[in-house]
């Protein structure tokens, strides 16, 4: 069969190209080998399942370990009707995860499924089953989330607690290591006890130890799974070079990197006639592809309708993505916190950021598609010879906002202006061009718009005017990005809320460069 790469669930080493992550493994290995519980809580296609498919390849073959895997997705409701429901359903799913590899532990779950009555003769099996086996048994769950508020779920995770806590006093057997996977982190879910039960705590998994393997991809790991693909198709590519261009645009997302990489091969590709390399260019072109309005997949509708359904957390995205502002990131925030598990979020330099650049990109998509009314009276007239002329651009914006806002709109100016100049700036690059926002951590509410248009990149800097030594740190830092870029040509769109400001232009020659500056 043909390696392809891989978008959809988990991801098998003869079948796909993938990242190498034997390290990730090794180190998830040693916790099992510890004896640790921990949960591997990670946002939505971020590689949980083929982790556990890997790790699971690890343990079947292992002549140190039992593995029992389960799923709680799609096992229905009667399970969670009555405790003894429950013992003899979560028995039955023993059985039957265990049939292929293990077919005699599978009879004994089977048999001793029909008598179970209560957690008291659950706990009693266990013990008994561990008891019996030559290796250490580990138990994997996953899609936790789909059962973590029910109540007798969650007083099966107590169950297990207080067994952990005695084997380790040596008053009881059971399993090495329990491993739950979710996007969110059951340790911070209370347990609903009834008024009479006697054992008392805050969370039925508060055993539970950190799990801090990386599964995001480093540029370095992404250059594994290219090298693979070029040996095999025998197609050249600067692996180095092109895999930092796919870091650049999804910060290591797993479904992200696959992704762009299989647009490349399977949709840009075949339509260059004779071209056998990648180039930055299709990597660029895959960004703009994924980041399309037309193209959706459930990871882009989940990030939407995430948006949609917490109004704090857009709010907050809103501030770091269209505004631009800097806040520092704090994991105890609940709102912050719900937009790192969500994926959307993360932490750069102790500041909030947008996770990756597509998500940047969709984000600030979306937000504009709300406000599409801001803006109509643009034209392309703002392009010569296939490449935008920016100076024109802002020149048309300064007599937008000088015709259309006055005074008494200064408060909204404020909170939105930034908001009215992308998309003012949207329709004039669509379909050509595409632009992205680059957060410039720890400078409070500055954020450089990097436009590309027919491969040729421009960058704005938005920033507020606070006098003249914050202008001349501006310019300062512009340069540094330009140089990022090797341009020598930069762009500075200020918003001066003063009541005597002036609507002018200027050319600045700073450290080299020329800086068109424009205020409104």
């Amino acid at each position: 069969m043909k390696k392809r790469f891989n978008d959809t669930g988990s991801c098998n080493p003869h079948k796909h190209f993938m990242v190498d992550t034997s390290v990730k493994l090794q180190k998830t290995i040693k916790l099992i080998d510890q004896g640790s519980y921990f949960t591997i809580n990670r946002p939505r296609q971020f590689g949980k399942t083929t982790t556990q498919y890997l790790l699971a390849n690890i343990l079947l073959k292992s002549n140190d370990y039992i593995l029992i895997r389960l799923s709680f997705e799609g096992i229905g409701d009667s399970m969670f009707t009555n405790e003894e429901n429950f013992c003899k359903e979560i028995l039955s799913l023993f059985a039957l995860r265990t049939t292929t590899h293990y077919p005699e532990i599978s009879k004994y779950f089977e048999e001793k499924s029909h008598n179970c009555k209560n957690f008291k003769e659950l706990s009693s099996i266990i013990s008994e089953f561990v008891s019996l086996q030559q290796k250490k048994v580990c138990l994997l769950i996953d899609e936790v989330d789909k059962s973590s508020d029910n109540q007798l779920f969650l007083s099966f995770l107590g169950m297990l607690r207080n067994k952990y806590l005695l084997r380790n006093e040596g008053e009881d057997v059971t399993f090495q290591s329990v491993i739950l996977a979710g996007v969110y982190d059951i340790k911070t879910i209370k347990l609903k006890l009834r008024p009479h039960d006697e054992q008392k705590y805050n969370s039925p998994w508060n055993i539970a130890v950190d799990y801090t393997v990386d599964l995001s991809f480093s540029a370095q790991e992404i250059e594994s799974m290219l090298l693979d693909y070029s040996q095999t198709q025998n197609i050249g590519m600067d692996i180095p070079v092109i895999s930092n261009r796919l870091f650049y645009y999804t910060n290591g997302y797993p479904y992200l990197v696959s992704k762009m990489c299989k647009v490349v091969d399977e949709i840009l590709l075949p339509e260059k006639e004779n071209q056998q390399s990648w180039n930055l260019e299709d990597i660029d072109n895959a960004f703009k592809y994924l980041t399309s309005e037309k193209y959706q997949t459930t990871l882009t509708d989940d990030l939407i309708k995430n948006l949609e359904n917490n109004i704090e957390l857009y709010k907050l995205v809103y501030k770091v993505s269209i505004n631009g502002d800097s806040i520092r990131f704090n994991i105890d925030n609940p709102v912050m916190n719900l937009g790192a598990i969500l994926g959307i979020l993360n932490d750069k330099e102790n500041f909030c950021s947008i996770h990756n650049r597509i998500f940047e990109q969709r984000i600030y998509n979306y937000m504009l598609s709300k406000s599409e009314d801001l803006v109509r009276d643009v034209q392309s007239v703002y392009i010569k010879s296939n490449q935008l002329i920016v100076e024109d651009i802002l020149r048309r914006f300064q007599l937008f906002m000088k015709e259309n806002y006055s005074t008494k709109d200064l408060q909204f100016i404020e909170r939105e202006g930034r908001l009215i100049f992308l998309s003012f700036l949207k329709p004039i690059i669509n379909g050509k061009g595409y632009d992205f926002k680059e957060p410039v951590v720890g400078d409070e509410r500055r954020m450089d718009v990097v436009v590309t248009y027919n491969n040729h990149r421009d960058v704005i800097e938005l920033k507020i005017w606070r006098g003249e030594e914050y202008h001349k740190a501006g310019l300062q830092q512009l340069s540094d990005y330009l140089d990022l870029y090797n341009l020598k040509k930069g762009y500075l769109l200020i918003f001066d809320f003063n009541k005597s400001k002036i609507y002018k232009e200027e050319w600045i020659q700073w450290n080299g460069k020329e800086i068109f500056a424009a205020w409104v």
